[in-house]
């Protein structure tokens, strides 16, 4: 079936998407992958702020270019994400990858095994899907 205005899952993506079209950077399965994006890199940043004496080699500095992956986030990353979750058939699993994956070669990588460390998958969903 074709995707058209009578065959999509609601109305609201059918009849009335001219009206809400503005939304979907934030309803959308793409605006859920950035919230996930986006809480993963808070929560990494609020890690390193805190003593933990692992992660006392990470400088404040990156934090601006951390931060540039959520807040420049492409639908050319969403797409990454939906294919590293292909292998992992795990979506927040697949956040973290594409995370590491980014950061590798950055003056963070040395600390990429802290990106999702003590979270569950619930944590990062929890706090993602208020925002999408």
């Amino acid at each position: 079936m074709t995707l058209s205005a009578l065959t999509a899952i609601s109305p609201v993506d059918g009849r009335y998407r001219a009206q809400v079209d503005a939304l979907a950077p934030y309803f959308s399965e793409f605006g859920l992958i950035h919230y996930r994006v986006r809480i993963e890199i808070e929560y990494f940043i609020a890690l390193c702020e805190w003593p933990v004496p692992q992660l006392s080699g990470v400088d404040a500095g990156q934090f601006p270019a951390l931060r540039a992956l959520y807040e420049q986030f492409s639908e050319a990353d969403a797409l990454r994400i939906k294919e590293i979750e292909k292998t992992t058939n795990h979506d927040v699993k697949a956040v973290e990858y594409f995370i590491k994956e980014k950061l590798t070669g950055t003056p963070v990588e040395p600390f990429l095994e802290f990106v999702h460390f003590g979270l569950t998958s619930q944590d990062i969903n929890n706090t993602a899907i208020p925002l999408a």
